[in-house]
């Protein structure tokens, strides 16, 4: 199976969770600019949407999109899923929360149509983090154990302080708890960041 990732993108919170699950997977870093693949391959032929994450399973069929690559890692592994009745549901809730109110609001950044717009989407994705520090129900977003929700609000995490956002103290120490994690430091090491 392949991961198609660009180094530091959203895709790594699906490099950081299937690290964690120990499912093998070959890395192909992706060039989102000239939609090339490092390979020199039109990465719009792996992926017509043009963005990353995209994995490749053995089989030839293709996922894209952060939320259905992270359910499906935490199924096919058992792994970073929350226990009891709803806890699949609750995950796909967080999971959905972090795509559509917090990734979102760090889109409105990278591409602004103005300096209004940008404040605008940093006090709103400041806001959503501290919502999510409220959540906390332990060493994790949902638990005591990290789900997949931990390693795609890692990576907002980071986007949120390359952009200035404020993250509540609660968030900064379980960031810092999340780059102990070998998983964490093996996934920045293959896309050639570091924990700053």
């Amino acid at each position: 199976m392949k991961l198609y990732l660009a180094p530091g993108a959203c895709s790594l919170a699906s490099h950081i969770a299937l690290h964690e699950a120990g499912i093998d997977f070959d890395r192909v870093t992706v060039d989102l600019r000239a939609k090339r693949t490092e390979e020199g391959q039109d990465f719009s032929t792996i992926n017509p949407k043009g963005y990353v994450p995209t994995l490749v399973l053995d089989d030839g069929s293709t996922l894209t999109e952060n939320v259905a690559l992270l359910d499906w890692i935490a199924q096919r592994s058992g792994q970073q899923l929350p226990g009891g009745e709803m806890g699949r549901t609750r995950l796909l809730e967080m999971l959905a929360f972090i795509s559509t109110e917090v990734h979102k609001q760090f889109g409105r950044t990278f591409f602004p149509t103005s300096d209004a717009e940008k404040t605008a989407a940093l006090e709103k994705a400041s806001q959503r983090l501290q919502y999510l520090a409220g959540q906390m129900k332990g060493d994790y977003l949902m638990g005591d154990e990290m789900t997949v929700a931990d390693a795609y609000l890692y990576v907002m995490l980071r986007w949120a302080d390359s952009k200035g956002a404020t993250v509540p103290p609660a968030l900064q120490a379980y960031r810092q708890r999340l780059e102990q994690r070998p998983a964490v430091q093996l996934a920045l090491r293959h896309e050639g960041l570091d924990t700053q």
